[in-house]
């Protein structure tokens, strides 16, 4: 039988345990994919540590993940241009587990020269940073200010900006910098003072900001882009409304070419999956602590099988 993780109530990392599960089928208009590595999502904590219990209500037992990667092994009647053997990444639910099953049109082909553990990272990431691009228009040529350009949803959203010809400052710690230049991002420190230090590096503005962080940066934001319009956050909706700066959350779709947009900058070289921490699946608990502390470089990922 295969395997998952699941958790019967509400409660710290140390409810998620490994149990066998009955076998899925891949019903009509569906496919049946062996997973190979899933990530690691602020939402799948929130959820298990009862954060969210007041706006739905979890079925227990509960299989966390909302995104995966694996080989397709099972294709449903009515499916076409999917085989058994496509090697594939996408968004689905209950995804810390062996296998899942979802509509072919949640997958994309996973590159050739990506992993299964780099490809189990882009699905949420992507979702999370074109929500927070797209609604702001830019053209090329334009700045954009990325608050918290170093994390797993920061560093897909810079490269895709830069693919898309913009100029970009990212805000992270001091020892991210580099890296962020690497990625042809112009470094600030987050924090106390940020709105001083971008107009020393981008003395005629910038034309619009992303926040990811959550730090409490919004009125910076506001202040540096001269329009609450021209921000977006996917991290702080009390400061949003206050502000009247727009927030995307999780329920919120992405333009529905997202993903297939990003698996097309992989696979030109253009967009670099940043993976921090892998973990086996039967250690879920140390990964979703690991989420919960904030201090991940890159995206956590699940190895499964």
């Amino acid at each position: 039988m295969p395997h998952a993780i699941q958790y019967d109530e509400y409660g710290p990392p140390e409810v998620l345990h490994l149990v066998e599960v009955p076998e899925l089928t891949a019903g009509p208009g569906r496919v049946r994919v062996t997973v190979r590595a899933t990530g690691v999502n602020p939402y799948d904590w929130k959820v298990r540590s009862g954060a969210f219990r007041e706006a739905f209500q979890v079925d227990f037992p509960s299989t966390p993940g909302a995104e995966f990667s694996g080989v397709v092994d099972q294709v449903g009647e009515g499916v076409t241009g999917v085989a058994v053997g496509d090697e594939v990444l996408g968004r689905g639910s209950a995804t810390y587990a062996e296998q899942v099953v979802v509509d072919p049109a949640a997958i994309e082909r996973k590159p050739a020269g990506l992993s299964f553990e780099q490809a189990a990272a882009l699905p949420v990431a992507v979702s999370a940073a074109y929500r927070a691009l797209v609604p702001l228009g830019l053209e090329p040529g334009q700045t954009l200010l990325v608050d918290g350009a170093a994390g797993g949803v920061g560093g897909i959203l810079v490269q895709v900006a830069r693919a898309r010809g913009l100029e970009v400052i990212g805000t992270a710690s001091e020892r991210n910098h580099e890296r962020l230049r690497a990625l042809g991002v112009t470094p600030v420190l987050y924090g106390e003072g940020l709105a001083e230090r971008v107009r020393a590096v981008a003395p005629n503005g910038v034309d619009a900001a992303a926040d990811l962080a959550g730090k409490g940066s919004l009125e910076a934001l506001v202040e540096l882009t001269g329009d609450p319009a021209k921000v977006v956050t996917i991290a702080d909706g009390d400061g949003a409304k206050r502000l009247g700066v727009r927030f995307t959350g999780g329920a919120d779709q992405p333009p529905a070419d997202a993903l297939a947009e990003a698996v097309g900058l992989v696979a030109d070289g253009r967009l670099v999956v940043p993976v921090g921490t892998v973990y086996p699946l039967a250690e879920a608990a140390a990964a979703q602590r690991e989420s919960e502390s904030g201090r991940s470089d890159g995206r956590i990922v699940l190895r499964v099988g």
